[in-house]
C-alpha cells in the first residue's frame, strides 16, 4: 500500500510516461557523470566509440558497453569510484575468489538513498514506523546487515540487530522482544524453525508476522513452508553490493508475484548470456543492472549473472523481475554464502595427499542445501592421509569461505571427466 504523504513513496506515484522521462533524465546523467570522473568508463566508451550525449532515449543504453565483476575487480580499490576518497563514507566488499574482492562505496548521500530504498522495500513488504524488525543479516562488510538496519530505522521502526549465529538465543529475543517483522535468509529461518521446536515453543504464536527474505535463491516450496510453520508472510527482497546492496527490489505483501525494481533509481535490461543481445520483455536470460542516482560508484549495465525474467508490474508501476532461478556463471549459493569452484581450487592445491582435481555436489538434505567436495587422492596417498587431507579441506572451506562442507577424498581418476576435464559442479538438487 502507498503512503501519499510519504517522500519515499514519490517515484512509486508517477504514471508510466512520467517515469520513463524521469530514467532518460537520469541515465543520461549518470552516464555523464561515470565518463567524466571513471577512467575505466571514460576508456570503455571510447573504445566502443559511444558517447553518454549518444543516449537519448533509453533503447540507447544498448549501444554502451557492460561492466563485469572482474572489472571491479581489475580496479581495486578505489578505481571504480567517480568521487574523491574523502568524500566516500562508508566501504563494503564482497569475499574475493583469490583474495581481491570488489569494493564499493558510498557517499553521504548514497547511503540516504539507500536507507530510504530499503525502508521503502520494507513498507511494500507491509512494515509500518512503531515495528520491530530482527534483523538476522551478517553485520561487516557484507551488506546485508548494516544495510536493512538502516532502511529499518529510517522508515521509523525499532531495530534488533541480531546478526547471525547463537541461534537458541535468537529464539530467546524473538520470545522477550516481540519483534512484528525478521530480516534473514530463508535457510537461516528454518534454522531458527528447528530451533524453536527444539525449545518446545510453537512457531505459530511468535509476534513475527512478516519475514523478509533474500541473499540467496529459495523456492515456493520453502515459502510455504515457512509461511505455514510461522504463521507469517514470506516476502523476497533483491540486491547485490555491486549495485548497491540489499534494496534494489523488493516484492509486494499483498501480490507475491515477483519483485517490483525500484527503477526509479536502477535501470534494468535482461540481456542474452551468450551473446549480450537485449531479450524483449518476458524472455528469460541474465539480468543487466546500470544506476541512474548514485555518486560514489556509478554502475553501467552491470552484469549480474543472476538468471531471471522481466514483467510488467502490479502492485506498483515499476516492473517485476521473477525469483531468480538461478546463475549464468558458476558461483554456489549455499546458506547465503557466495562459493567459487576457484576458491575450493586454491584449497585443494596446497593440501598434502590430494591431487589438483576436484568437484563439488550439490545437494538437498531435508530442506537445506548441502556441498560435499571430492577431491582424488595422490596415489602414494595412504589412508592415514586421505583422512588428514579431507579434514584439513574441510576446515580451510571453513575459515576461508564461512560455510561447513563434507569432503570425501576418491580414489585417483575416479572423477568424472569430459574430453580430460572434470565437471567441476554436480547438482543434485530436486528441481522445483
Amino acid at each position: 500500500m502507498l503512503d501519499a504523504t510519504d517522500p519515499r513513496d514519490e517515484g512509486e506515484r508517477l504514471g508510466l510516461d512520467e517515469l520513463r522521462a524521469l530514467q532518460r533524465e537520469r541515465l543520461r546523467a549518470s552516464l555523464r557523470h561515470a565518463y567524466a570522473h571513471v577512467p575505466f568508463y571514460r576508456a570503455a566508451f571510447d573504445k566502443a566509440g559511444v558517447h553518454p550525449d549518444d543516449c537519448r532515449e533509453l533503447a540507447d543504453l544498448a549501444r554502451f558497453p557492460f561492466t563485469t565483476k572482474s572489472d571491479l575487480r581489475e580496479n581495486y580499490p578505489y578505481g571504480m569510484f567517480a568521487v574523491p576518497r574523502e568524500r566516500v563514507r562508508r566501504i563494503h566488499a564482497s569475499s574475493g575468489t583469490t583474495g581481491r574482492p570488489t569494493v564499493v562505496g558510498y557517499t553521504e548521500s548514497d547511503l540516504s538513498l539507500w536507507a530510504d530504498l530499503v525502508a521503502r522495500s520494507i513498507r511494500a513488504a507491509g512494515g509500518r514506523p512503531g515495528d520491530t524488525v530482527h534483523v538476522a543479516y551478517g553485520y561487516g562488510l557484507f551488506t546485508g546487515g548494516l544495510g536493512a538496519h538502516y532502511g529499518a530505522e529510517r522508515l521509523g521502526c525499532t531495530v534488533v540487530p541480531a546478526s547471525g549465529g547463537m541461534t537458541s538465543r535468537q529464539v530467546q529475543l524473538i520470545q522477550d522482544l516481540k519483534p512484528g517483522i525478521i530480516m534473514v535468509t530463508p535457510s537461516y529461518m528454518l534454522t531458527l524453525l528447528d530451533e524453536f521446536e527444539r525449545q518446545g515453543v510453537d512457531p505459530r504464536g511468535t509476534s513475527l508476522r512478516v519475514g523478509i527474505f533474500g541473499a540467496e535463491p529459495w523456492t515456493e516450496a520453502m515459502r510455504r513452508e515457512i509461511e505455514e510453520r510461522f504463521a507469517i508472510d514470506a516476502v523476497d527482497i533483491y540486491g547485490l553490493s555491486e549495485v548497491i546492496g540489499p534494496g534494489v527490489a523488493q516484492e509486494c505483501v499483498e501480490t507475491k508475484d515477483g519483485l517490483h525494481i525500484w527503477e526509479d533509481h536502477f535501470y534494468p535490461e535482461i540481456v542474452d548470456p551468450l551473446t549480450g543481445e537485449v531479450l524483449p520483455e518476458g524472455e528469460e536470460g541474465e539480468l543487466v543492472f546500470t544506476s541512474l542516482t548514485k555518486e560514489a560508484m556509478p554502475v553501467i549495465r552491470y552484469r549480474t549473472r543472476d538468471l531471471t525474467r522481466l514483467l510488467p508490474g502490479t502492485a506498483r508501476v515499476f516492473r517485476r523481475m521473477r525469483k531468480v532461478t538461478g546463475r549464468s556463471d558458476d558461483m554456489v549459493i549455499l546458506r547465503g554464502v557466495n562459493l567459487f569452484p576457484t576458491q575450493i581450487e586454491e584449497i585443494v592445491l596446497r593440501t598434502p595427499g590430494v591431487a589438483p582435481h576436484f568437484q563439488l555436489r550439490l545437494t538437498r538434505e531435508g530442506r537445506l542445501d548441502a556441498l560435499t567436495v571430492r577431491a582424488e587422492a595422490r596415489p602414494d596417498a595412504t589412508p592415514e592421509d586421505r583422512d588428514t587431507a579431507a579434514r584439513a579441506i574441510a576446515a580451510a572451506v571453513k575459515d576461508g569461505v564461512g560455510v561447513s562442507v563434507a569432503v570425501e577424498v576418491v580414489d585417483p581418476e575416479s572423477l568424472e571427466r569430459s574430453v580430460g576435464k572434470i565437471r567441476r559442479i554436480v547438482d543434485l538438487r530436486p528441481r522445483g
